[in-house]
């Protein structure tokens, strides 16, 4: 399961408001590539596949492919805003290193 804080769900109901995309939910997942090997990649979607997992929590759908979800479980999404802010951010407790971006990771 991937935690959403209230920061990541107010952000992303806004996104999706702004975007038209009321209705849709949050796809996560991993792929190759990065400075650590591993990136995160989050989109919206309506569309769910045969081997995706789906699971709601903070009052958010949150989906993920199989493969994906085995470097995911028990991450926290986050968001992180103001001047220094990167978007949203994954807190995955399975990462062994991370780059200094946030946005890749080993295992």
């Amino acid at each position: 399961m991937i935690n959403v804080t209230d920061n990541a769900k107010n952000q992303a109901l806004k996104l999706m408001s702004e975007e038209g995309k009321d209705g849709f939910f949050i796809r996560v997942g991993v792929k190759g590539g990065g400075c650590s090997g591993l990136m995160y990649q989050l989109e919206m979607d309506n569309q769910e596949g045969e081997d995706d997992r789906s699971f709601e929590d903070n009052g958010i759908k949150i989906v993920v492919d199989k493969k994906s979800y085995l470097y995911l479980i028990g991450t926290t999404l986050d968001f992180s805003g103001g001047l220094n802010g990167k978007g949203f951010v994954f807190v995955n407790p399975n990462a062994d290193r991370t780059c200094g971006c946030g946005e890749s990771f080993s295992v």
